[in-house]
């Protein structure tokens, strides 16, 4: 099967095309640093059969925090816990990568303690009111996330994936709701995309040709005025051409004004065929972007479903987040025999008991109960 088949990103070789998606889970200190909680969660991501581990959602700086328990990258202090966490991975085979974000108008001041960043100034879902950066500030982030990846390196990951998705910092500058400057950073497309090239030329000259860097963007932004799916062709094609080495689609914006076009995470596909969220997005990536491989996150729930993707060519990996967390040994099931689909059902329970904070870290609920520990 292509699933079970070698991949490449860039210069590193995969053991499958299954991608354990970066899953906010809320296991770090207060500091971000990691603690053997976090260390034992990936240990067994990375056991359950996985080609690639893709650890979550790390801030570049404490400006652009959002969540309780998120993994710093900012501080050479964090190195030490970041090493324990790619030793997990050594007598797996799998691939660890890390994914460095900044919230960037979605910050969450109780963490970050400082006013959200934004390209340009405007409320939150959360009602906190973003201010403009100056070109200054925007240089200093582009060096917020070359510094990142550059203790991501230093840690032992295989690579490292930017956050350009849901309306973040990078999101935000790339998606002309969220970008309405009318400098060197706003306004047109290639302005627009500036400040993301700047990261990605960055990291590049630090880390080398040979080092992974990835990306996790948008397939649209679902607001009106925001990054339709023609654009993030568009975008994805200009990575292509500055020597970015895979992509990952997700989808929507951190805003009470997004309206879903696509299935939302709530629907549980009943039939392979309807497996995968972005397909339709995923179709146009491939009529663009020819050399650079598309990892593809959302409703995959059976061996079928991602296999046939696969075939079609509408991805060349394929990302799973809910299914490993109601079963993190998914994969190696479906590998030794067992291709009953995932036992996840998509009632996001998992997302709600976490963001409510009624559980302290990720878990599944409807899992635990039926082990006896909820």
């Amino acid at each position: 099967m292509l699933v079970f088949q070698k991949g490449k990103m860039g210069s590193v070789e995969t053991k499958n095309r299954f991608v354990h998606s970066p899953t906010y889970e809320a296991l770090a200190s207060s500091d971000g640093s990691c603690t053997q909680e976090l260390i034992d969660f990936n240990r067994e991501i990375a056991e359950g059969g996985i080609g690639t581990n893709e650890i979550s959602f790390a801030f570049v700086h404490e400006s652009g925090r959002h969540l309780k328990g998120q993994v710093g990258v900012h501080d050479d202090a964090m190195i030490p816990g970041l090493k324990k966490l790619t030793e997990v991975h050594g007598a797996t085979g799998v691939r660890s990568l890390i994914q460095i974000a900044h919230a960037g108008p979605h910050a969450n001041e109780t963490y970050s303690h400082a006013q959200s960043l934004a390209p340009t100034g405007m409320s939150n879902v959360k009602g906190g009111l973003s201010r403009t950066m100056t070109t200054g500030e925007i240089k200093k982030a582009v060096g917020w996330f070359v510094d990142a990846a550059k203790r991501v390196k230093s840690a032992g990951f295989d690579g490292v994936q930017i956050h350009a998705a849901h309306g973040y910092l990078v999101s935000a500058f790339l998606s002309p709701y969220y970008n309405r400057r009318e400098d060197e950073y706003g306004g047109s497309f290639g302005n627009r995309l500036r400040f993301f090239l700047e990261i990605l030329h960055g990291i590049r000259e630090e880390v080398g040709r040979d080092y992974p860097i990835m990306t996790k963007m948008n397939s649209e932004d679902q607001v009106e005025g925001g990054l339709t799916r023609e654009m993030m062709a568009d975008v994805a094609l200009a990575l292509e051409e500055n020597g970015i080495d895979a992509i990952e689609l997700s989808v929507g914006s951190n805003t009470d004004k997004a309206v879903p076009t696509v299935s939302s995470p709530g629907v549980d596909p009943k039939t392979p065929e309807e497996e995968g969220y972005f397909k339709e997005a995923a179709r146009i990536y491939k009529r663009k972007v020819k050399n650079t491989p598309l990892i593809l996150v959302g409703g995959f729930r059976s061996l079928e479903g991602s296999e046939l993707v696969l075939k079609e060519g509408i991805a060349d990996f394929i990302s799973l987040s809910r299914p490993l967390v109601r079963e993190p040994g998914l994969v190696k099931r479906w590998q030794d025999g067992d291709t009953k689909r995932a036992r996840c059902v998509s009632c996001n329970l998992c997302r709600k008991f976490l963001f409510s904070q009624k559980v302290p870290y990720l878990m599944c609920i409807p899992e635990m109960k039926l082990q006896g520990k909820l």
